[in-house]
């Protein structure tokens, strides 16, 4: 039997889903929401960790190295992600913390059950229509320093807070924020924001 942890903001998308899962004789699903998977993680040591890339906290973006923490008495699932190619900053997320699978939310329900058996094997599983978002993933044009600098400038944090947050001075967060804009293509720090979100980089 695989133990599948199914994570999803959504209830009633979770829960119909869950129903779905729970008809394969060799699947035992569990679900919950973001704010509770790394609990449930603990709780149902699953196999397979199978988590929707989007969540309703942090900006939409998901707390994915909580699923995979090691213990000294836990050993981390394996992580399949319910991923969209529009969203390559996502993809790059997942990628980043070891995710084995990924399945994406406009194809067959079908590719779902089989990616959570690919990984629960052990083994690889992308859906060949993803193909375009993690080639987008690859071009990602700010630098880590940058989505710091941008992801305090969404919560509303000023330069001067900025500033003393990351240890840089005044005029180096404003050239950040310049370089940000530049690259983005955006027309300002809010429009800098707004295209960074939809491509899943913060």
């Amino acid at each position: 039997m695989i133990r599948v942890l199914l994570v999803h903001d959504e209830c009633l998308v979770r829960s119909i889903l869950a129903e779905w899962l729970r008809r394969e004789p060799d699947l035992g699903v569990h679900d919950t929401s973001w704010r509770g998977a790394s609990g449930q993680v603990r709780a149902v040591r699953p196999d397979v960790c199978a988590a929707d890339l989007e969540c309703s906290d942090s900006y939409g973006i998901p707390p994915l190295g909580e699923l995979c923490a090691r213990g000294p008495d836990l050993t981390p699932p394996r992580l399949l992600v319910l991923a969209a190619a529009n969203r390559p900053g996502l993809l790059k997320r997942a990628a980043e913390v070891g995710t084995l699978g990924y399945v994406d939310k406009e194809g067959a329900p079908e590719n779902l059950v089989r990616g959570i058996r690919r990984v629960a094997e052990g083994k690889r599983f992308v859906d060949d229509s993803l193909g375009f978002g993690f080639l987008k993933a690859s071009q990602m044009p700010l630098t880590r320093r940058e989505l710091s600098v941008l992801s305090l400038a969404a919560e509303g944090a000023s330069v001067a807070e900025i500033a003393g947050s990351l240890h840089l001075s005044h005029g180096t967060v404003r050239n950040y924020m310049a370089a940000i804009t530049r690259k983005t293509g955006a027309r300002n720090r809010i429009d800098a924001i707004r295209i960074s979100q939809g491509e899943g980089w913060l």
